[in-house]
Formats: C-alpha cells, sequence, structure tokens
C-alpha cells in the first residue's frame, strides 16, 4: 500500500496506491489481482474487491472500476442513482461522498485528483495512448466545467514503468513526433531503431502544462519491483500467459 503525503492531510479523503499484496488469488495473480479483465478466478478477484472496499471505506458495490479502452472517455457521477460499474472510460470524476472511484494498472500511470475547494475527486488511466490523445486534459477540463481552479487542483502520479525498462520502436516515437516535436526529448535512443521512453515525465509533463502546480509522484517502478506491482510488460518478457492489476482508489467521506 502507497500513499500520498498530499493526500494524507486531507481528513475526509481515503486514498491508497494498493500493491499486489494481501490478496486471495493465487499463481500468476497473487495475490491481490483486481482485474476482471484477466483469467483469473473471477471469485477471488471479488474477494480481492471487497478487501480494498474494506480498507478503502466503502460499500462493496460502491467501489467503482472502469472497462478501461486506452481512451481519453471520462466518466462523471453528480448522482447516486447514476452510479454504474464497469462503464467503457478511462477516468472518473464524482462530487459524491463515500464512493471509491478507481484505476486499475499494470504499468501504465494512475493519477488520483482533488480539489480541496470545491470537493471534487478524480482518477485517471494514463498509459502511452490515453495521455498521448489526451485522457489527462479531458480529466481536467471535467474538473473546470465544475469550476474547479487548477491553481487548487492537487494530482498525484502513482506506480508505473521506468524509463530504463521501457524499450520501444521507432514507430512508436514517431507517434509522439507526430502531435510535437518537442515530444523527442521524452526518449533516449539505445540502439539502431530502439529508444527508451519516460512515461512520467511525459506525464509530468502533460500536468504542467496545465497549470496544475500541486503535483506529486510516486516513484515506484511496476517493472522491477515484481514483489509489489503487475507488470504487463514483464508479463511479456517472462513470457506468462497472463497478469494481474493492481487497483488505486480516492474516496472523499
Amino acid at each position: 500500500m502507497f500513499f500520498s503525503k498530499k493526500l494524507k492531510k486531507f481528513k475526509n479523503l481515503n486514498h491508497c496506491f494498493f500493491s499486489r499484496k494481501n490478496g486471495f488469488s493465487k499463481g500468476l495473480y497473487k495475490s491481490l489481482n483486481c482485474g476482471l479483465g484477466s483469467s483469473d478466478i473471477k471469485n477471488d478477484i471479488l474477494k480481492n474487491l471487497e478487501h480494498v472496499s474494506l480498507k478503502i471505506g466503502c460499500k462493496k458495490n460502491y467501489l467503482i472500476t472502469l472497462n478501461q479502452k486506452h481512451s481519453n472517455k471520462v466518466i462523471f457521477f453528480d448522482k447516486e442513482k447514476n452510479i454504474k460499474n464497469k462503464l467503457e472510460g478511462d477516468a472518473i470524476v464524482t462530487v459524491l461522498k463515500n464512493i471509491g472511484v478507481s484505476i486499475l494498472s499494470a504499468d501504465c500511470a494512475p493519477i488520483l485528483f482533488y480539489d480541496p475547494i470545491k470537493k471534487i475527486v478524480g482518477c485517471a488511466h494514463a498509459g502511452w495512448k490515453g495521455a498521448l490523445n489526451g485522457i489527462i486534459e479531458n480529466t481536467v477540463k471535467k474538473f473546470n466545467n465544475l469550476n474547479s481552479s487548477n491553481n487548487d487542483l492537487i494530482a498525484v502520479v502513482g506506480p508505473c514503468i521506468e524509463k530504463k525498462n521501457y524499450e520501444v520502436e521507432e514507430n512508436f516515437l514517431k507517434k509522439f513526433m507526430e502531435k510535437d516535436v518537442s515530444n523527442k526529448k521524452f526518449f533516449e535512443k539505445v540502439s539502431h531503431k530502439k529508444y527508451l521512453f519516460d512515461l512520467r515525465a511525459f506525464i509530468n509533463k502533460k500536468i504542467l502544462k496545465l497549470n496544475i502546480k500541486n503535483i506529486e509522484n510516486i516513484e515506484k517502478d511496476t517493472f522491477s519491483e515484481k514483489d509489489f506491482f503487475f507488470s504487463y510488460r514483464r508479463s511479456c518478457v517472462n513470457k506468462e500467459k497472463d497478469y494481474g492489476r493492481c487497483i488505486s482508489v480516492i474516496l472523499m467521506t
């Protein structure tokens, strides 16, 4: 379990970047696998999600996860009757209390947001595709639509894959260059047509560009810290059949 120093200061707020420890899953998914999209035993995943809801302080049906698609789509809940689980999207924003909004990840970055003035929480799933195509901007835009000022907004970027373990090919780099040639600074050439990509730095640039100054990073590498995190890329390197997902949650009381 990993926590933000900035978010910990607020007594009306519960949050956690959960590790893979202290759950019920076995084998590849040991042990707190919260990804219903994995091939893990469903009952074990549901027990894991119930464990998380108890830790975070909400009813199990009020721990909300998404059907994540690496999109830039943001889900907004303003009324309890509108709350649904597993909606398709990659971010959630809500003004509701006692609703645990969450992101699943296995190398991508979970980002938790909080406006302590307007009392709004949010979370976003920022892999390379979502970050490149606007999931961060769209999440912050939803806060702005609720009269939230970016000067008040806190953004915490959770554990994700480190640059040293994120090797990509030239066509990957080109996608970023097509958007903005200055994106080249997030890539380090290591061999002919091979680069290392700094996802965390790219995400931080996106947040700073929105004039959000109150940023925190949980500097943990999902690829190398295998005792704590699931990793899609590590599962590929090790030729494993599947991988679990860690969960990150934020909730207002």
